[in-house]
């Protein structure tokens, strides 16, 4: 048989190739696994494990000391000697592996989603290596383009508005100590003592507690959803005594189901007046008089429902496409990804001058729990999203127009420069730094470019529209899966720094 040729011999459950090259013979057996990953049996020819053997001794002699010779000029037998045939082969074998594994690879025809790793020596007569390698994941969006979904979106109406204006005036307001009773949207401060069976409960007991009274109920208020109501009527100096059942549910597991008692002193009671709604209150604000400040509040107000109402959509349109699709990667995929979302939740957390493990001890939670509970399921909705649409940018052959992806680059450019300090220190002076800044903005903005127009045709699918659009003949390749993803802000609960920005 002439070297270079290939004999595929079909086996079931598995395959077994054999690769004959000029001084390299590899027998491949290729076994599935479940988990998108796949075991190659690799058997190599003994004379190609001598030849690593040799190769290793030579490496040995390199960095040891052999007395009567100079650095890697010991003879094979010497090294033997020295060292004996267990610590030859056990590097021969990193050797041969080093040399074999990218062949394996390429010959074996698959596409790997990250290095193997050596499972197991099977033999060594002849060498036998089972390696495991995770593969590149795959999407079948199975019949994306009959999902439907109307697109309705209702901008804010006035009392909206108005409300938006009224939160307005209360951040520009003025407090001043009053006599009274208390009354809804005053400020008070009290000493709060919480008890349960006459034992003072630390989580229930703060001194010097500033409360702002609200009708609205918020599951984060302390100590309890509709604590603050519970004090209209009384006064600076008044003692209120209450009680609270916590649910069995509570976050905090040691309020789990208890029955707490509350003592409650008023310190004093701070009345809030609100500026006149005038051209001079806009004035104050930044804009020249009451109706632009009405315009203001309602573009923006229109902007960010309008935000909102997209984010909802599409994350229900990607819903139902990956409810028909069949998505497959190996557990390293979503093991890195994990390790992303922690990355930027440690950056953030930075920026606010946290570490991880106080915000985990601030979460009442551990480790393990918050990987499990807000990490990897966030990992796993980003993963899966990033891959669906890395996969509908192909099936639907979306290009970007070169033009405007460098006007946006230098859009994205100035805005950073302008508003992070950080950033624009490392791009002054031509630096090897800002070259690399350079490829990371040109990557992110091409990122979100891809990731809009893929929501774009995304909307003309779901509403029925897409049928009317000419699919281009080639596809401009823009962006890759790795980078997509990290065009995603990882999602959890609301008041963690881990915000799902779909």
């Amino acid at each position: 048989m002439p070297r270079g040729v290939w004999v595929q011999v079909p086996l079931s459950p598995h395959l077994t190739r054999i690769l004959l090259k000029e001084e390299l013979t590899l027998k491949i057996e290729t076994l599935p696994r479940e988990d998108h990953q796949v075991n190659l049996i690799v058997e190599v020819d003994a004379e190609q494990m001598e030849k690593a053997k040799h190769k290793a001794a030579r490496k040995i002699s390199e960095r040891a000391k052999i007395p009567g010779f100079r650095p890697g000029k010991a003879p094979y037998d010497v090294v033997r000697r020295h060292y004996g045939d267990s610590t030859i082969t056990e590097e021969a074998v990193e050797v041969l592996v080093d040399q074999i594994y990218p062949d394996i690879i390429k010959e074996a025809g698959i596409q790997p989603a990250a290095p193997g790793t050596l499972e197991n020596i099977e033999k060594l007569d002849p060498p036998t290596f089972k390696f495991l390698v995770p593969l590149a994941p795959t999407v079948d969006l199975g019949d994306y383009r009959s999902v439907r979904k109307p697109y309705e979106f209702t901008p804010p109406d006035g009392e909206k508005v108005n409300e938006a204006i009224e939160n307005l005036r209360s951040m520009y307001s003025k407090t001043e100590t009053v006599e009274r009773e208390i009354k809804e949207g005053d400020f008070v401060l009290l000493d709060v003592k919480g008890s349960a069976k006459e034992e003072e409960i630390s989580d229930l007991t703060r001194a010097g507690y500033p409360i702002f009274i609200r009708s609205e109920e918020k599951e984060k208020d302390w100590p309890f959803p509709g604590f603050g109501m519970e004090l209209v009527g009384k006064k600076a100096g008044e003692t209120v005594n209450l009680k609270h059942d916590f649910p069995k549910d509570d976050e905090n597991e040691s309020l789990q189901g208890l029955a707490a008692n509350f003592e409650v002193v008023v310190k004093s009671v701070r009345g809030v007046t609100l500026p006149e709604l005038n051209d001079e209150f806009a004035k104050s604000v930044g804009v020249e008089n009451i109706e632009e400040l009405n315009k203001r509040i309602t573009e923006n107000l229109e902007a960010q429902a309008k935000a909102d109402y997209d984010d909802q959509f599409f994350n229900d349109v990607l819903e139902m496409i990956k409810a028909g699709a069949t998505i497959k990667y190996p557990p390293q995929v979503l093991e890195h990804e994990s390790e992303h979302v922690l990355d930027e939740l440690k950056r953030r957390l930075s920026d606010q001058h946290l570490d991880l493990e106080t915000y985990i001890k601030m979460q009442q939670t551990d480790m393990e729990k918050f990987m499990a509970g807000e990490v990897r399921p966030t990992a796993l909705r980003r993963l899966e999203r990033s891959l669906i649409i890395e996969e509908i940018s192909r099936q639907e052959k979306i290009e970007l127009d070169q033009t405007k992806l460098e006007e946006a680059f230098q859009q994205n450019w100035t805005s950073l420069s302008a508003t992070d300090e950080k950033f624009a220190k490392l791009t002054k002076g031509g630096s090897k730094a800002s070259k690399e800044l350079v490829d990371a903005v040109v990557v992110d903005t091409a990122n979100r470019m891809m990731v809009s127009s893929v929501l774009d045709r995304l909307k003309a699918i779901a509403t029925g529209q897409a049928d009317t659009i000419e699919l281009p003949a080639e596809v401009e390749t823009i962006g890759s899966e790795e980078e997509i993803k990290k065009s995603d802000e990882p999602e959890g609960k609301s008041e963690s720094p881990v915000v799902d920005a779909e």
